[in-house]
């Protein structure tokens, strides 16, 4: 057996194994196991052109910590630096779009903080600013209302309510509009016509459960 000091200087450098499971007893309660980074970018690349588009939405209905909606938020900011770069109104703007569009419902509670908080750190990275800035609190208003707490098969939250998704449209300028659906409804419209928000003739069951007044950035933070 070689001594301690012949061991360490091989492991220097090397970066730890990505941990897959949380615990042993986790995965026995929920099956919970993560799925791998270079299993991901595997995934996402079958759909490369989607998850690099600004206004593609995607839903994760068992998100855990983030890292599928990370990884094409990850994308979709690459988009973002490409065609706005040189304005920094729009780049922010386009940025905080691109987060609009991830959705995400998961049934254990701290991974719902963790992949809210994931999200939340890939923006403020993107932008450059301070964890107070404005921009930052109106990215966690998005990032609370899209990554739901709650059972993706039941599409209820803890106490037993329909979960609610809000629809982000932006229509330049600065202004944001918000549309919130219930997750069930949006379940119906996207099994008649393919995708969760897509528009089809105003029929009852489709109709938002709130529309809110055209907002900025500062309206939203607030």
């Amino acid at each position: 057996m070689a001594a301690e000091d012949d061991v360490m200087p091989v492991l220097k450098g090397v970066a730890a194994p990505e941990s897959l499971v949380k615990s042993r007893q986790r995965v026995s309660d929920h099956g919970e196991v993560f799925t791998p980074v270079w299993m991901v970018e595997d995934m996402l690349d079958l759909v490369k052109d989607e998850s690099e588009r600004i206004d593609s939405r995607f839903l994760e209905p068992s998100c855990g910590s983030g890292n599928f909606l990370k990884s094409v938020l990850k994308r979709k900011l690459a988009t973002v630096h490409q065609k706005y770069g040189k304005s920094d109104f729009e780049k922010r703007h386009q940025a905080l779009f691109s987060l609009m569009c991830l959705y995400g419902i998961e049934l254990l509670a701290d991974n719902v903080v963790e992949c809210r908080q994931n999200l939340l750190d890939e923006i403020l990275g993107f932008l450059g600013t301070s964890p107070d800035d404005e921009w930052i609190a109106a990215a966690r208003v998005v990032v609370e209302a899209n990554i739901a707490h709650g059972d993706a098969l039941a599409m209820t939250n803890p106490e037993g309510e329909p979960i609610v998704f809000p629809e982000w449209g932006y229509l330049g300028v600065g202004k944001f509009q918000r549309r919130d659906f219930q997750f069930e409804n949006l379940t119906e419209r996207s099994s008649i016509k393919g995708t969760l928000f897509e528009m089809l003739e105003e029929h009852e069951v489709f109709r938002p459960l709130r529309t809110y007044p055209v907002m900025s950035i500062k309206e939203i933070a607030s």
